[in-house]
């Protein structure tokens, strides 16, 4: 790009340089640190592999027309979910619709493409915001507009939680809403981009709107505004998000809701992290889950450091942003402000959440120091001085590495020595002939010469088209516009500076009494009379231009070089941070592999066996994420969301089901009964997956089995007046709980004896989880065998039971952790394996066939302490249950369509008692008989019913998200009120273009404009 075009579109290319350094930078962390998509490591980490990813292939199926459900029911997980509060919460954002546009099979590239889009996308904004802000160099601008994308928080955390990036690129746009409410400019636009950055995350929108606010109170104290305009502006701010978000309404309320259904998981009590961490996420290549991840680059920290010691800058300017920055960094270690942070709730993980905030904060910081030209060398050591206090106070924290030191030392070398050559050109360029300043002034930043540039400069805070000055020379307007602001009223403005140009990319003057500004005024100041057209500055060539030219030509050359060791710091120092992020995120979070051989043989299995919605297809208890169903189609129990329906966790737990995430992840369940209850009618059986290390090796096919179902849609018994049918009606054994859904006793449930292989009796443990203690066993001796020839697998505990012979044994420890084996049976013995710690227990396990004696022995095999609950065995007898399936199947519908929301079934005549739908009872579901009026559906031990008369033929229940109707009437009062005000605005605009004597007069009476700092 040109000099002259860089002159005109200063904002543009600033953004354009942001996105580009974001971009180069991002993609070279993961191709240092080997990860996808540019090495063999997998980036699919934690909330990225088990939820995001699995729900972007969701969104591409809905976009493709080949998802089970729409937008109100996921038929896919949790045997029917529901969805709009999924989407809200993760697919909301405009950037995921780019997943249409690459193959299926490319999910995980798809979900990569769309975060680095997205970080790239906030660099650009905030650079744009930058020179909103103040007037400076494009280049510098695009330079911390990268800072900012390329934050710890977005690099650490948001990376691999893609959703957060959306606050990331929201809140420069949030502040560029506030400047457009202080100069009464672009209503519309903001409130379309409030409730946009609601929309795609209300999350880290709500925190961007709190940070936006502090920024827009900070900048009202700077303006030095009369308190009418001040408070006009707040309320002009106010109504402007009120209206956004009341737009947003509609997916917000509906995710609102959607959380007080879940399922409460873990409640978490805030506890600031110690001084020395907190310092130390400042610097480079540091890591901490449970830290503030403050990076933001050397350059913009020293920057912003050196602000307080920057005399150019007015007193009030380097007061109020160095106190902010300070109060917002501890609000972040106060639990109250904490909470008011987070919603007014300790988050789950990570409770620094609001840290892109103060990483903003600080940028904006460093440009206001870099604004008023480059500081001063004891400013600058100054800087430097408290750089190295931090870190020699964080090199006491366990999150520096080695690494740290060099590539800090690097990078601060970098930014000095980018800073002190920018500071030569200032000061070479100050001290040049004054009728080279006069006369024609190559920029050598290639930046704006004033502010005509279009930088911001001249942007009107109050509306009146006035413009701010910066810089030398005079600049005069006639009855033309501002260049740069709004347009000039009347009979025209000129506009004067007081300062110099430090440096040739557009500096604006330093100090607040830089400016002249009261309407007729600055024209006389100026030389040029109010509407006599405008000045001319460096038109006409004054003596020693040669000499000039060659000064400037060595300006050039020392400001590039400045650019490039600011750059190349930039660059580095972020690319390492990330890649070391990359690196270290493996060893302490749980990682999936992207898309490969595993998924495919999966999803070809679920696609021949698919019958949806005549019975289900469940993808198999091997899971390869949290969300199988949604990766590789099928319609099962597992589901693993934020908004985890508290009835679906509670039900699959009371059938002995297994969770992970306390209870928000829960897992499919190998399970006959269980599988005909919810007409489960074909199950893929998978290897373990290999990727993940712990897992035995195994290379057996993927398999399919079938079974004989019952509809969707059965007829049970009424039941007895006063009954509970709630999930509160379970009782502590999942058998009989199975039972109960069921309507028939199917299970054996024998009493059985724990013993050590010694005979021992082991001890019992009491409270919640009752039971016998397993522990891992101990050899005696030393070496694989001990001192009297006992090896350690001769040493494990068993389990004895007595079954009928012939039934399938089960055994139900959720407490349990390792694997269980059934000993002495005539049939092929399955290994069951359990997991359980304080986040997640175990599902129930089939391990085999009794014997024709009917003694069964369990062998376990724990990997750490656990228990093994009494009534742990359960043994099923497959006649009964066939004889149970039949009989649903011949009571249950003749047909059963489904579409989205919708659920119709058509019963046998005179069909009395209870519907019930094989579909968790969620709240939103409305049911009703034939024609009748909808009623919410009543329970049945926590799935959708419906009652009976013997009277109807067919049922019909619809599913409306809770918070969906209320949302949809805040947003249509919110767009009403749009609508008005847009009217009402249209209507005095064309009042005033009709009768100019009355605009004229107006003009003339309004009262000259007050002076505002330089700062603004």
């Amino acid at each position: 790009m040109n000099r002259s075009t860089l002159r005109g579109k200063p904002r543009p290319a600033a953004a354009l340089l942001a996105a580009a350094i974001t971009v180069t930078a991002f993609c070279a962390a993961d191709a240092v640190a080997r990860s996808y998509p540019f090495g063999p490591r997998t980036r699919a980490v934690n909330d990225l592999g088990n939820q995001y990813v699995p729900f972007h292939a969701h969104l591409w199926d809905l976009l493709h027309g080949r998802a089970d459900g729409g937008l109100l029911v996921n038929w896919q997980s949790g045997f029917g979910s529901s969805f709009l509060p999924d989407l809200g919460t993760y697919l909301s954002s405009p950037f995921a619709l780019l997943v249409a546009l690459f193959p299926r099979d490319e999910i995980d590239l798809a979900v990569y493409v769309i975060t680095v889009l997205k970080t790239a996308c906030a660099g650009a904004a905030m650079a744009w915001l930058l020179l909103r802000l103040r007037p400076g160099r494009w280049w510098a601008a695009g330079l911390l507009g990268s800072a900012y994308a390329l934050c710890g928080w977005s690099l650490a955390d948001a990376s691999y939680n893609p959703m957060w990036l959306d606050g990331l690129v929201a809140l420069p746009l949030l502040c560029l809403v506030g400047e457009w409410a202080l100069s009464g400019r672009r209503r519309l636009l903001g409130v379309l981009i409030v409730a946009l950055a609601w929309i795609a995350n209300f999350y880290t929108a709500y925190m961007a709107t709190l940070g936006a606010g502090l920024l827009l109170l900070l900048r009202l104290w700077l303006s030095g505004l009369p308190r009418r305009r001040a408070l006009a502006a707040a309320g002009r701010a106010t109504a402007t998000v009120a209206l956004g978000v009341g737009l947003a309404a509609p997916l917000v309320t509906v995710v609102y809701f959607g959380t007080k259904h879940a399922y409460p998981g873990r409640v978490t009590h805030f506890a600031p992290v110690a001084t020395e961490d907190v310092l130390a996420r400042l610097l480079p290549t540091t890591y901490g889950f449970g830290s503030p991840a403050l990076f933001v680059g050397t350059t913009a920290l020293l920057l912003a450091l050196a602000l307080p010691f920057h005399r150019a800058a007015p007193v009030r300017v380097r007061a109020g942003w160095s106190l902010l920055v300070v109060a917002v960094a501890l609000s972040m270690q106060w639990t109250p402000t904490h909470l008011a942070w987070h919603a007014f709730a300790t988050p789950n993980g990570s409770p620094y959440r609001q840290t892109f905030v103060l990483c903003a904060l600080l940028v904006v910081a460093a440009w206001h120091t870099l604004s008023y030209g480059v500081p001063a060398r004891r400013a600058l050591a100054a800087a430097t001085a408290l750089l190295a206090l931090a870190a020699a106070v964080a090199s006491r924290s366990g999150l520096v590495h080695s690494y740290a030191w060099p590539v800090l030392l690097l990078a601060t070398g970098g930014a000095l020595g980018g800073l002190l050559l920018l500071r030569h050109t200032e000061a070479t360029r100050s001290t040049a002939p004054a009728a080279t300043r006069a006369g024609s002034r190559p920029g050598a930043g290639g930046g704006p010469e004033a502010a005509g540039s279009g930088s911001g400069a001249g942007e009107d805070l109050a509306g009146t088209g006035t413009a701010s000055p910066v810089g030398t020379g005079a600049v005069a307007a006639g009855s033309g516009s501002a260049a740069g602001g709004g347009p000039v009223g009347g009979t025209g403005v000129a506009v004067s500076g007081a300062g110099s140009d430090p440096a040739a990319g557009g500096v604006p003057a330093a100090g607040e009494g830089a400016e002249a500004i009261a309407n007729g005024h600055a024209a006389a100041r100026s030389g040029s009379a109010a509407g006599e057209g405008p000045a001319v500055t460096g038109s006409v060539p004054a003596a020693g231009t040669g000499a000039a030219g060659a000064g400037g030509r060595r300006r050039g050359v020392l400001v590039g070089l400045a650019v490039v060791l600011l750059v190349g710091a930039q660059v580095g120092e972020a690319a390492a941070t990330s890649a070391a992020a990359t690196r270290l995120r493996l060893n302490h979070l749980d990682d999936y592999a992207p898309w490969g051989d595993r998924q495919r043989s999966q999803s070809e299995a679920v696609s021949e066996a698919d019958g949806w919605p005549a019975y289900r297809t469940d993808p198999g208890r091997e899971q390869t994420v949290g969300n199988d169903p949604m990766v590789v189609g099928g319609q099962g129990a597992q589901y693993y969301s934020s908004l985890t329906a508290d009835v679906l966790s509670r039900t699959l737990t009371a059938l002995g089901d297994g969770w992970t995430s306390r209870g928000r992840n829960v897992q499919s369940l190998d399970n006959a009964v269980t599988d005909a209850i919810f007409s489960v009618g074909a199950r893929v059986h998978s290897p373990p997956d290999q990727h993940q290390r712990w897992n035995p090796r195994d290379s057996t096919p993927v398999t399919v089995s079938r079974q004989d179902v019952p509809p969707l849609v059965t007829v049970r018994p009424a039941p007895a007046p006063g009954a509970r049918t709630g999930v509160s009606a379970f009782g502590p054994s999942p058998y009989r709980n199975q039972e109960l859904l069921l309507g028939t006793r199917v299970y054996t449930v024998p009493a059985l004896t724990v013993r050590t292989a010694d005979g021992e009796q082991l001890e019992r443990a009491a409270g919640d989880r009752a039971g016998t203690v397993i522990e891992v066993p101990r050899t005696k001796g030393s070496g694989a065998q001990g001192s009297r020839g006992r090896t350690a697998a001769a040493s494990r505990p068993s389990i004895a039971a007595q079954c009928p012979a012939g039934s399938e044994v089960y055994l139900w420890a959720p407490h349990f952790s390792g694997t269980a084996r059934l000993t002495d049976t005539p049939a092929r013995p399955l290994t069951g394996r359990f997991t359980s710690d304080a986040a997640k227990i175990a599902a129930m396990q089939r391990l085999g066939t009794a014997p024709a004696s009917g003694r069964v022995r369990i062998e376990l095999s724990p990997t750490r302490t656990g228990t093994v609950p009494d009534g742990a065995v359960g043994c099923l007898d497959t006649a009964r249950l066939r004889t149970a399936v039949q009989r649903l199947e011949e009571t249950g519908a003749d047909e059963v369509t489904v579409s989205d929301g919708t659920v119709r079934a058509q019963l046998p005549a005179g069909s009395t008692g209870t519907a019930v739908l094989a579909a968790p009872r969620i709240a939103g579901w409305r049911c009703a008989a034939d024609g009748a009026e909808t009623k919410p559906a009543a329970t049945y031990y926590g799935l959708v019913a419906v009652p009976l008369d013997g009277s109807a033929t067919s049922v019909t229940c619809t599913f409306h998200p809770p918070g969906l109707r209320l949302g949809a009437a805040v947003g249509g009062a919110s767009l009403l009120t749009l609508v008005l005000l847009g009217t009402l605005t249209a209507v005095r605009r064309r009042r005033s273009a009709r009768h100019p004597a009355l605009r004229t007069a107006g003009t003339t009476a309004t009262r000259p404009r007050e002076r505002t700092t330089s700062a603004l």
